[in-house]
């Protein structure tokens, strides 16, 4: 049985949906306030976690940011009542996997909830069956492109030098470009292969992230040496010229 975690301060919502999820099958537990849901989602392994952005002692971004800071990979949906690009392009970059706007119909977070986690599954098999047949060491050996050096093994970064932060979807973003160094790689290719999802219209998350990643890898972001933004395709990843 699929375990699932809610956390929201209404009482109506943590109602409607736990009704629901439970008679689709699900096990459901709910919190009322961000530090105990936070603390149950730490506690216990759930298959999935569904977030209200503004919460009592601490609100979901929060609670998303650490939870994946803890290793926590249970998909994470955010609700909120406001209608805002930038909070859903912070709430997928902190990790959450998807995102809904109230008022919101259960049908529509059961139907996205089981994609979801078909895509997980079937991206879990995938990487098993890719262990199989790959040499480990292969896998680990560092990547070095000018004075970026990636250690996949350790999810560490540093350029020119220093060690710098990035998300877990910032990393999977540079990896896959500098993987197909040279290549112009669409908006479209870029949200679905980092995203896994289908978020038509929503390519403003791609360049958010590029935007973050230009701001931490370049030495003049008007003027990129690694990603350079190639009108009405997309991006490309280059080594610069020395």
């Amino acid at each position: 049985m699929k375990k699932v975690l809610i956390v929201d301060d209404e009482q109506s919502i943590l109602t409607l949906l736990a009704f629901n999820l439970e008679k689709e099958g699900y096990q459901v537990d709910t919190a009322l306030d961000g530090l105990e849901g936070y603390e149950m989602a730490i506690a216990h392994p759930y298959d999935f976690i569904i977030l209200d952005l503004m919460l009592p002692s601490m609100g979901g971004m929060d609670i998303c940011k650490k939870l994946r800071q803890e290793k926590v990979e249970a998909p994470i949906m955010m609700l909120t009542a406001k209608d805002d690009e930038l909070e859903k392009i912070i709430g997928l970059e902190l990790g959450a996997d998807d995102y809904m706007t109230k008022p919101f119909s259960p049908r529509e977070v059961l139907a996205r909830m089981k994609a979801i986690m078909r895509r997980m599954t079937s991206k879990s098999k995938a990487e098993e069956a890719l262990s199989n047949v790959e040499d480990r060491d292969k896998q680990d050996e560092l990547i070095n492109v000018g004075d970026i050096q990636i250690d996949p093994s350790q999810y560490e970064v540093v350029v020119r030098g220093e060690k710098i932060d990035v998300t877990p979807k910032e990393f999977e973003l540079l990896i896959y470009m500098i993987k197909r160094i040279n290549r112009i790689l669409s908006r479209e290719q870029l949200l679905d292969a980092i995203w896994n999802f289908d978020y038509a219209g929503e390519t403003r998350i791609v360049d958010v992230h590029i935007s973050h990643l230009r701001e931490k890898i370049e030495v003049d972001t008007k003027n990129p040496s690694y990603i350079r933004t190639v009108r009405g395709f997309g991006y490309k990843f280059e080594a610069p010229k020395k």
